[in-house]
C-alpha cells in the first residue's frame, strides 16, 4: 500500500504502555498516509494504576520509538474522557479536523479486538482500514508485571519480549519517581479490592451541593486516588434509598450540618453514572444528587470518614482543576455544571 493513498491516517489509543503490537499499529498507520495523527486518549485526568502516564509523556515514549524522519509525520493530539460516546466522538472529529485541510482524505487505522473496539465504527466519514492482530499482548498485563515487580532485572527481561527497547528504558527510569510507587500501591490495594469484593457491580451514591457559585468537595484521604478532589459519596447501603444514602454520605464526609428536609428542597436533579471504564474498582454505577441552597453564607464542613478535606470550592476554579479529580468527578461536575467549553 504506497503511503499517498490517504491524506491523513488517524490512530486512536491509549498505549498505556505503548508494547509491540501497538508499534505493529503505527507501523501500518504510517503505510497508510504520509501524515499520521495519533490521538491519546485518558487525557487531562489524574494519573491512576490504569493511566499512569500523561499524554505527554506518551507522546515522548511513543516519539522516542521512531526516527527522526518518522517522527516529522507523526503529531500528538490529547483526547480527554467524557463517558458519553457522542461528545467523544464529536472531540476526535473536531480534533482531526483543525489539523486536516477541508476536503482531506482521512483513513481510520484500527483493529476490532473485542466490544472495548466499537468507537472505532463512530466515524463513518473517514475510511476505516483494518489491521491484523500483530501479537496476543495487552497493556493490563503489561501494567500487572511492572506494578508487581519484586525483581527489577528479571521483570526487565520479561517486558524486553513486549516493549521497544526505548519504552523498556523509560520504564526501568520510571520505577524512581514517587509516581510509581504510589501507583504501584494503589495497583495491589485494587487487586486486593476485587479479591475480596468482586468486580460488582457495585452501587454508589454521590452529592454534588452547590451554594454561592461554590460546589462543595472533599480530598480523598485513602487510596485508590488519595489525595485526589472528588464529591462526596460512598456505597448504597442495603436497606436505603439512593437519596437517603447520598445525603447520609454527605454528612458522614463533611459535617454538613443541615436537615434532611432542606436537602430535599434544594434538590434539583439526579442523574445515573454507568460507563463500563467509570471506576477502576469494578463495574460501579452511581446515582449523583445536586443540591442547590441558592446564595447564603457557605455552611461550616470539616473532612471526616474517607475524606482527609472538606471544602467549599468556587465553580470558576474547577476547570484549572481536572487533572486532580478522582475517577470521573469531574465529568460528572461538568454534568451539572457546564465545566467544558
Amino acid at each position: 500500500m504506497t503511503p499517498d493513498r490517504f491524506d491523513i491516517a488517524v490512530l486512536i489509543g491509549r498505549f498505556q504502555p505503548f508494547h509491540n503490537a501497538h508499534a505493529a499499529l503505527l507501523a501500518r498507520t504510517l503505510q497508510s498516509a504520509g501524515q499520521v495523527i495519533v490521538l491519546l486518549g485518558s487525557a487531562h485526568a489524574a494519573r491512576n494504576a490504569k493511566n499512569p502516564f500523561t499524554w505527554e509523556e506518551r507522546a515522548a515514549m511513543i516519539g522516542s520509538t521512531l526516527d527522526d524522519a518518522t517522527r516529522e509525520r507523526v503529531r500528538f493530539l490529547p483526547i480527554r474522557d467524557y463517558y458519553d460516546d457522542r461528545r467523544w466522538s464529536e472531540a476526535v472529529v473536531a480534533a482531526v479536523q483543525e489539523h486536516s485541510a477541508p476536503g482531506a482524505r482521512i483513513a481510520l487505522v484500527g483493529y476490532l479486538k473485542d466490544a472495548s473496539s466499537q468507537y472505532l465504527q463512530r466515524f463513518p466519514r473517514w475510511q476505516f482500514v483494518a489491521a491484523p492482530q500483530f501479537d496476543e499482548i495487552d497493556a493490563t498485563s503489561i501494567r500487572q508485571i511492572y506494578f508487581e515487580s519484586e525483581d527489577w532485572p528479571a521483570t526487565q527481561a520479561l517486558l524486553g519480549g513486549l516493549l521497544p527497547a526505548t519504552i523498556v528504558h523509560y520504564l526501568k527510569g520510571w520505577t524512581r519517581l514517587p509516581h510509581y510507587r504510589q501507583l504501584r500501591g494503589e495497583h495491589l490495594a485494587l487487586e486486593e479490592n476485587r479479591r475480596i469484593w468482586g468486580n460488582g457491580p457495585f452501587v454508589t451514591v454521590d452529592a454534588v451541593v452547590i451554594a454561592s457559585a461554590h460546589v462543595l468537595l472533599i480530598e480523598r484521604g485513602h487510596p485508590p486516588g488519595k489525595g485526589l478532589w472528588a464529591v462526596p459519596g460512598g456505597f448504597l447501603e442495603a436497606r436505603e434509598r439512593v437519596l437517603q444514602g447520598a445525603i447520609r454520605e454527605l454528612r458522614e464526609e463533611t459535617g454538613l450540618g443541615l436537615l434532611d428536609s432542606t436537602l430535599e428542597v434544594a434538590l434539583q436533579s439526579v442523574a445515573v453514572f454507568d460507563h463500563p471504564d467509570r471506576s477502576l474498582r469494578g463495574r460501579t454505577i452511581t446515582h449523583a444528587h445536586c443540591f442547590d441552597l441558592g446564595d447564603c453564607r457557605l455552611p461550616d464542613v470539616c473532612g471526616a470518614d474517607d475524606a482527609a478535606q472538606a471544602r467549599w470550592t468556587p465553580i470558576a476554579e474547577l476547570q484549572a482543576m481536572e487533572s486532580r479529580f478522582f475517577e470521573d468527578h469531574f465529568n460528572l461536575l461538568d454534568h451539572f455544571l457546564s465545566l467544558h467549553p
